[in-house]
């Protein structure tokens, strides 16, 4: 089987279940069927979101040392556990020589497979990714709708940051729902968690519903792309 190089670190917790995911869903019974996985959680790559916004340090450099680091010590491919830091994908695979599965991409898809052409997206995600764009300009490649917060976005960047990034999981997830029952009004039918760690949220918390995981997403397709066999 192909080797997993994953760029870590944006967050580590995301990192971790991430791992944890492609652990769990690889069908195996015992160690020497699971999938060979390098981990480089690189801490020190700067904010994406304030990257995007201007506000921060380009990424990019910590990204694309990450990268060759794994490409140096043996991995067939690379993922990325962070929604906003694939605004830089294309940066830093332009300097390096292994595939990178694109976890964006790959969501739309699983989206249109699920969900149809019809279905309206409600986008739940950073300022960076919100401001970006990133994702409606994925979705709308394939006809589908988007939505994004109009009044609490800055909701959902305190769940993001406050709750899930410093760890405080007891102040539960009223503010996360807020949003979500926001993006109802505005017609969406279906919700995008468009950072890691809302995905993150989703495992820790057990909520259940038209949720799109790009973290589940990616991890599956990891496992197919690797040669594993899913559980």
């Amino acid at each position: 089987m192909k080797t997993i190089g994953i760029i870590g670190g944006m967050g580590p917790l995301a990192t971790v279940h991430l791992y944890e995911r492609i652990v769990f869903r690889t069908k195996a019974s015992k160690d020497q069927e699971h999938i060979h996985v390098l981990i480089d959680s690189n801490t020190n790559i700067p904010d994406r979101t304030k990257a995007i916004l201007g506000q921060g340090l380009d990424p990019t450099v910590e990204l694309l040392k990450s990268a060759k680091n794994l490409e140096s010590i043996g991995a067939d491919f690379l993922i990325m556990p962070c929604n906003t830091a694939h605004y830089f994908i294309d940066e830093v695979s332009k300097d390096i020589s292994i595939p990178f599965i694109n976890m964006l991409d790959e969501t739309v898809k699983y989206t249109y497979n699920k969900y149809g052409k019809d279905t309206v997206v409600g986008i739940l995600a950073t300022d960076g990714t919100i401001k970006s764009k990133i994702y409606e300009d994925y979705y709308s490649k394939v006809g589908i709708k988007t939505v994004i917060p109009q009044k609490n976005q800055d909701r959902i960047m305190k769940f993001i940051y406050d709750v899930i990034k410093r760890g405080n999981f007891e102040l539960g997830t009223d503010i996360f729902f807020e949003v979500v029952n926001e993006l109802k009004e505005l017609g969406a039918n279906a919700f995008l968690l468009g950072c890691t760690e809302l995905s993150s949220a989703q495992y820790l918390f057990k909520f259940e519903g038209d949720y799109i995981n790009p973290m589940e997403v990616l991890a599956e397709k990891s496992i197919i792309f690797a040669g594993g066999i899913l559980n």
